[in-house]
């Protein structure tokens, strides 16, 4: 089985970045054309448009590949997580929302994910290793299937 689960883009780290980097860019073209300042203000963006259209979890077998960018190529086995909570912690990972995932694996590791599915995404790990631990926030209209096999 291979799956890839796209990251949720949440507007509530989009709309800061675009208010912060379109009131630069503006300020930079209107006052006195700046074409230093365009020349390095351009690349950032397209850098972060990158980085956002570009965060992918895919899950292959028993791993889960997690790509930001050209930054962040991780793999996690399956096998080796313990724990997946929701969470809304704005710590800087590959995720391009605030409505998170947190993965606990292998000793003391630990990384945090913002797929667009989450309940699907947790069911087709959860099915791969039924022991994860699963702690969600609130409820959901769609629910963890753990039967299926």
């Amino acid at each position: 089985m291979k799956k890839l689960y796209k990251s949720k883009i949440g507007l509530e780290l989009v709309i800061p970045i675009v208010l912060i980097l379109g009131t630069v860019l503006i300020l930079t073209i209107s006052e006195k054309p700046s074409w230093i300042g365009i020349a390095i203000l351009l690349p950032v963006i397209l850098f972060i448009v990158h980085m956002f259209m570009t965060t992918t979890y895919t899950i292959d077998s028993d791993e889960l590949t997690i790509k930001c960018g050209f930054i962040i190529n991780k793999t996690i086995d399956i096998k080796t997580i313990k724990k997946v909570t929701e969470t809304n912690n704005p710590i800087s990972s590959p995720a391009t929302s605030l409505d998170r995932l947190e993965i606990n694996y292998g000793k003391f590791d630990s990384i945090i994910i913002s797929p667009k599915h989450k309940t699907e995404f947790i069911n087709d790990i959860k099915r791969l290793n039924p022991n994860i631990e699963v702690k969600l926030k609130k409820k959901h209209n769609e629910t963890l299937d753990t039967t299926r096999q």
